[in-house]
């Protein structure tokens, strides 16, 4: 019989409660995944009977082992605070993070007056002359990188005596009730703990349990690999205080964390900086902590959320964090078939088979809603925007500075917010375009000399908007950026955000490419450079290769898209100045996307030869995915050209010749984007084959994404859930298709709340590989129009309004 105990209460009161997972077919079953049946006994005349539903196989990570690295821990995160639970038992660790901890300061890094080289750079550039015009960039173009990056608040040790051997091991990750869980046996006792970080009361939560009385005693401290001591607080607290890269001219922001216990029964000693607790049945750590980030001590406020959250009960902590959780994460459901046996594995063994090459469709079903958990987690309104890793990270200097990088990186880890339904957690990528503002101002007039805003490639907490060295000069990142306020409008009808947010920086943005383009000598069309195709380079006639040229094709169609919305942005604001007359007449005369040949798209927009026919990123496909200039009906040649250029990629240009470690056939965030693009070019078979490449070439035991040599990043994670959402549901050419890539592997399923553009929340089933049956939610009145294969329907809508459709796209019902 598998014995657990029911979460959070007080086992005083009950006595050992036994429980078991009973099957479908059994009483109290009646749910895929069976229902808890618990029993009280031990003491006891009567038997007392509870039932309370288990998380679904495809809402759960669980192993039967502890982890042995960072990379096999579980994560919890509220949006600021974070941690990765390793579910040991005699020491467990809990490693922590708070989203401001940075290390580095506001440093100038403009090359004031660089524009005046702009002209000779863009002379040697038109004629070929790459290696002099690459030479000059460096030395009067590019700024001093800044130093500094995202650092862990610390780790929490709790060790248990004696608990070495535990037996009936489970860990687990609830991504329904955002809790981690721990549970095993010593001695004949039964110990649960569990793990939460809370939006409404801002602490992480850990709660730790015995199923005998008086059977629990352990310790806890807070430690941290420099700059930062543990010391003892009064009765019941133990407090870190510490400040990044200390000591260091790159020091950063000062930090607070503290862990406060609260025990049933028993008795605590805290002394040197570690709590001892004895004897008792149950104990909660409420653990706090804040930075100067913002300025001011952040002890107050750290202080203020502990005495909040110690005036309530464990289970009324649990109760508001899930209700928090749930409000976002069950918004959208999702089925790609039937329930297999492996859903029963652990995750971990359920990986392993897949990397064997096994199926499992309910994996990917399982990886989709772990994206969307992990954006819950590491994106609320009012925190920072998510970086690089979320906000997990374990590394005093991790890798990229666990930063922004704005070519590709921070704008994929976003893909999923508005068609996932959470587009509350796009908020802070909004908050850090207006961040930028300042510095984006200056960099476009002290470097570029020209008006507006303007971001390079990445900037740290210090919102730095340079070209620097490390990379070399493409001044696109913003503009990249500015489609998630217009697609946010889109999703939304949001006006007031439109005006108010959204136009402002896109036009800013606008502004700066309005002076940057410049006419290409053979043409006359408007290019943009110097710039590069991020992060790939090209082989010149003298056999080098190089990076920058005039008129790269992704910068080409950011600024054709970020013209486009300005434009379309200020149709629906009533808006005709002469910003609008300028955008509209250079529009008209930019360099197109052009085909190769070969009849792929060309990268530079001329022949030019790959230096790593595999790269892992794909920039001139930006018009395809992310962006929708290039589609298989509005463009067909162009999208023919974009599936023989993704070949070509995968292919490694058909050569065996290894270039660099990091490719696009072994990078997590680039086979998503592979995917996602394969979604958009209507081919569900290569786009399911993708994501299965992802899962078995960069997936780690915990299911977070990978990038070579076993780094995390998240843009993979949540780059994977996009594709998936844009196998079923696609919106971006002024029509809801349904299914356009659906895959021969899912051959039936359900999805429930995808959100579409138009304010339209979309719920689909198929079955055989065809619409069964399809309900579109209006949220604002508008003209509705759907599309299944080569049949459309189209019809007016109220605010409110639901629309059913049968697999023939007829109307049986609108209420």
């Amino acid at each position: 019989m598998k014995q657990t105990l029911i979460a959070g209460q007080d086992l005083r009161k009950y006595g050992q409660i036994r429980c078991r997972e009973t099957g479908p077919g059994e009483p109290d079953g009646g749910t895929p995944a069976g229902r808890w049946t618990c029993r009280r006994f031990a003491g006891f005349a009567a038997l007392w009977l509870v039932t309370v539903v288990a998380p679904a196989a495809e809402h759960v990570l669980w192993y039967r082992q502890p982890a042995a690295t960072w990379l096999e821990a579980l994560p919890v995160g509220n949006g600021r605070l974070g941690a990765m639970v390793f579910g040991g038992t005699s020491k467990e660790r809990l490693a922590l993070n708070e989203s401001s901890i940075w290390s580095g300061n506001v440093s100038p890094t403009d090359r004031v007056g660089a524009h005046r080289h702009l002209p000779e750079i863009r002379r040697l550039l038109f004629a070929g002359e790459y290696a002099q015009a690459e030479a000059l960039v460096a030395k009067e173009v590019l700024g001093d990188r800044p130093l500094g990056s995202y650092q862990p608040l610390g780790d929490l040790w709790l060790e248990f005596p004696g608990h070495e051997q535990g037996t009936d091991y489970r860990r687990e990750l609830d991504l329904d009730g955002a809790v981690v869980r721990t549970s095993y046996r010593v001695g004949g006792v039964t110990y649960v703990r569990e793990v939460l970080a809370s939006a409404p009361h801002q602490v992480v939560v850990v709660r730790i349990a015995a199923d005998r009385p008086g059977q629990l005693n352990f310790s806890a401290t807070l430690s941290r690999v420099e700059a930062a001591q543990a010391e003892s607080v009064g009765d019941d607290v133990v407090e870190l205080r510490g400040q990044a890269d200390q000591g260091k001219p790159t020091a950063g922001v000062r930090f607070l964390g503290r862990v406060q216990v609260i025990t049933e029964g028993g008795r605590v000693e805290n002394r040197g900086g570690r709590l001892r607790v004895d004897g008792a049945s149950a104990a909660t750590l409420l653990i706090g902590a804040g930075t100067d980030y913002r300025g001011g001590d952040p002890g107050a406020a750290v202080a203020s959320v502990l005495t909040t959250a110690r005036g309530l009960s464990y289970a009324q902590l649990l109760a508001a964090h899930i209700a928090d959780h749930r409000r976002f994460y069950r918004r959208v459901e999702l089925s790609l078939g039937p329930r297999s046996p492996a859903s029963d594995l652990p995750t971990d063994e359920r990986l392993r088979r897949v990397k064997a090459g096994e199926a499992d469709e309910n994996l990917t079903t399982l990886f989709f809603h772990l994206g969307r958990y992990l954006l819950i987690g590491a994106s609320r309104a009012g925190g920072m925007a998510a970086n690089l890793q979320g906000i997990w990270n374990e590394k005093v200097n991790p890798p990229w500075f666990c930063g922004w990088h704005f070519n590709v990186n921070a704008q994929m880890i976003y893909w999923p917010a508005e068609v996932g339904n959470l587009s509350e957690c796009h908020e802070p990528l909004f908050a850090l375009m207006e961040a930028l503002r300042a510095n984006g101002r200056k960099t476009a007039r002290e470097v570029y000399g020209a008006r507006g805003m303007v971001s390079s490639h990445r900037t740290n907490a210090w919102h730095f908007t340079s070209p620097v060295k490390g990379l070399t000069v493409w001044p696109t990142g913003l503009a990249w950026l500015t489609q998630h306020l217009w697609e946010h409008y889109r999703f939304t009808g949001d006006r007031g955000f439109l005006a108010t947010r959204g136009y402002p920086l896109m036009r800013e943005a606008a502004e700066f490419w309005l002076d940057w383009l410049t006419p290409e000598p053979e043409t006359g069309l408007l290019v943009s450079g110097p710039s590069h195709s991020p992060e790939n380079m090209f082989l010149a006639a003298d056999g080098k290769p190089y990076n920058l040229v005039m008129g790269p094709t992704m910068d080409q169609q950011i600024a054709a898209e970020l013209f486009d919305n300005c434009l379309a942005a200020a149709a629906v604001l009533g808006m005709e100045d002469d910003f609008v007359r300028e955008v509209r007449a250079k529009r008209g005369r930019l360099a197109p996307t052009r085909l190769g040949a070969d009849g792929r798209i060309l990268e530079w927009g001329r022949p030019m030869t790959e230096r790593e026919p595999g790269h892992r990123h794909i920039s001139h496909l930006y018009a395809v995915f992310p962006g929708w200039q290039i589609t298989p009906r509005g463009t067909p040649e162009f999208a023919a050209g974009a599936s023989k250029t993704i070949a070509f990629r995968r292919s490694n240009g058909g050569t065996t010749k290894i270039t660099n470690v990091s490719n696009s056939s072994n990078v997590g965030w680039s086979l998503a984007w592979n995917a996602a693009l394969w979604a958009r070019l209507g081919d569900g078979s290569r786009a399911h084959e993708t994501l299965g490449f992802l899962l078995r070439r960069a997936i780690f035991p915990n299911l977070f994404d990978g990038h070579p040599p076993g780094v995390f990043q998240i843009d993979g994670n949540l780059g994977g859930a996009a594709a998936v959402a844009e196998m079923l549901l696609q919106s971006h050419t002024e029509e809801i298709e349904f299914l356009p890539a659906l895959p021969a592997a899912w051959r039936e399923g359900q999805v429930k709340g995808l959100r579409a553009r138009g304010g339209y929340e979309v719920d689909l089933a198929w079955k055989e590989g065809r619409l069964s049956a399809a309900s579109v939610r209006a949220t604002m009145a508008g003209k509705l129009r759907v599309r299944l294969g080569d049949r459309t329907a189209e019809r007016s809508v109220r605010a409110g309004e639901v629309v059913g459709f049968d697999g023939r796209l007829e109307t049986p019902s609108a209420r």
